[in-house]
Order: C-alpha cells, then sequence, then structure tokens
C-alpha cells in the first residue's frame, strides 16, 4: 500500500494543529468572534464553490435541518476555541479542547442515548479529568487562565455535539461536501460579528494572509488532505496519526509562541495527551470515533 494516503491524514491533523498559532500572529484587537466568521467564510467557501460548479452539491436536495444545527455547533465551537486561545495559550486551549470533546461525547451518549460507556472512554475521562485538575492548580499563574480554561471546556462540549449532529449529515452526502455547506453556513450566522467587534483589522495584509491561512490551510487543504487518505486506511491508523493534531499545537505553543509553564501544567498536559492516547489506541478494540479537526 502507498504510504501517501497516511501523510495525506498526517498532514491534514498538522494543519488542524495550527490552527490557535496562527492567531496569535493577528493583532491585539483582533476579536476571537471576528476570526472564526472570517475562517468560516474563507474555508467554507473556497470548498463550496469548486462543488457548486462542478455540480456536486444539490441545494434542493441538499438537509438543511442537520446542517443548520453542525454550523451552530462548529461556528460556537471557534467563537469559544478562539476566545480561549487569547486567554490562556495555544497549548493549554487546544489540548483541553480537543481531549474534553470525547469525554462529553460519551457523557451525552451515555445520559440520551442510554449508551453504555466503554471501559477505554472510563480510563480516558480519568486522564482528562486529572489533568484539567493540574491546570486549575496552576491557576494563579499567568500562562493558565480558569476563565480560558473552562472556554476551552466549553468548546469541547459544543465539538462533542457538533460531532454527533455531524453523523446524519455525513450518512447522507460525502464529507467534504458536508463540511463545505456546514462551514458556508457558519460563516452566515456569524456574518453580525463583523459589524458588532469591528473588522477594519483584516483589511490589512499581513492580517488577511493570516486569516486566508486560517481558512484555506486550516480548513479546506485540511479536511481535503485528511478526508482523501481517510478513504485508503484503516480507522484505527488514522485516529492514530490524528494525534499529531494536539502534538503539534502544544508544540508550536511552547517553541514558536515561547509560552512558559510550571510543573503543574505540564503534568496537566502530559495528562491530556495520554487521555487521547489512551482513547485512540483503545479504539483499535473498539469503533472508532475521530475527534480532531480544531
Amino acid at each position: 500500500m502507498s504510504s501517501l494516503p497516511y501523510l495525506l491524514v498526517l498532514l491534514g491533523a498538522i494543519l488542524w494543529g495550527t490552527t490557535g498559532t496562527a492567531q496569535t500572529f493577528l493583532p491585539a484587537d483582533a476579536h476571537p468572534f471576528v476570526v472564526a466568521a472570517a475562517r468560516s467564510a474563507v474555508g467554507g467557501l473556497t470548498l463550496l464553490l469548486p462543488l457548486l460548479i462542478l455540480r456536486k452539491i444539490n441545494l434542493k436536495q441538499w438537509s438543511w435541518k442537520e446542517t443548520l444545527l453542525a454550523a451552530l455547533c462548529i461556528g460556537l465551537f471557534q467563537m469559544l476555541f478562539f476566545s480561549s486561545v487569547k486567554l490562556t495559550g495555544v497549548a493549554i486551549a487546544s489540548v483541553v479542547a480537543i481531549g474534553s470533546a470525547p469525554v462529553f461525547s460519551g457523557l451525552v451518549e451515555w445520559s440520551i442515548f442510554k449508551q453504555r460507556p466503554t471501559r477505554i472512554w472510563v480510563i480516558s475521562t480519568l486522564f482528562a479529568l486529572v489533568g484539567c485538575v493540574f491546570l486549575f492548580l496552576n491557576s494563579g499563574t499567568l500562562t493558565v487562565n480558569p476563565v480560558g480554561v473552562i472556554l476551552s471546556l466549553g468548546a469541547g462540549i459544543v465539538f462533542a455535539i457538533y460531532t454527533m449532529s455531524s453523523k446524519a449529515l455525513v450518512a447522507k452526502h460525502d464529507a467534504v461536501s458536508a463540511v463545505a455547506m456546514t462551514f458556508s453556513v457558519a460563516a452566515l450566522l456569524l456574518t453580525p460579528f463583523y459589524f458588532i467587534n469591528g473588522a477594519a483589522w483584516t483589511v490589512e495584509p499581513i492580517n488577511a494572509a493570516i486569516l486566508l491561512y486560517l481558512g484555506i490551510g486550516t480548513t479546506t487543504l485540511a479536511y481535503v488532505f485528511y478526508t482523501t487518505g481517510l478513504r485508503k486506511i484503516p480507522s484505527s491508523s488514522a485516529l492514530t496519526l490524528s494525534l499529531a493534531e494536539p502534538t503539534t499545537a502544544a508544540i508550536l505553543g511552547v517553541v514558536v509562541v515561547r509560552e512558559v509553564f510550571t510543573w503543574n501544567s505540564w503534568v496537566g498536559i502530559a495528562l491530556l495527551l495520554g487521555s487521547i492516547v489512551v482513547l485512540t489506541v483503545g479504539s483499535r478494540y473498539s469503533k472508532p470515533v475521530v475527534y480532531t479537526k480544531t
């Protein structure tokens, strides 16, 4: 088997992992909600327009109800995630959001759909909970903002709901079309924030370039790479390769953004990454679910 599909999945995960770091290069007055709106617009439209031109999407027969719910979730997720990055940094915001999503997904499935959680999920959840405790123990430092951590947890909750709501959408349409429609509708829903929070900074060349990267690089290319590779490799392999997303985010947070942590923070981050590893490795022996794509 060619190694190209594996490389594509890996590249997609790495691109997702650069999202938070790219945001840090925007000016201080760049409101997270406007960043979310711009990323959704660029990413959604660059995926949607070619599909419409090639007539790959039939708008009359599209599943609008499922799309609206998914768009609401992905829009809110980005608002919470980008706000968290601004408050508590790239590494912690990314790892908490990604690590908590499977936890909240399991809780929703357990409480609403009466699906009994697996042993792997319980172990992964314990890792994540203890990791969050270590982060909150460090809440008095400049690098760990408790409000930022709470926003990351909120992002995890919303992304868990998005993951479940998008299952119905992907069951009826191909993945790339579903992502294109979801982000495009999310962009429409987030448009008012351009006027409420101000978007004058977006026309500066360097800022526009960063927003284009967030839209095209961390959305369009990331999803195309990931879904293309996913068609030709086992889901278990894709889950393992998706670990590159939180790992990339954590490394860039420390190396590029120069975020500094105490030992409590490092332990918390390690435990949260550990929860993702446990869930990923354990999914080889149970039904796999991918929780990535920030």
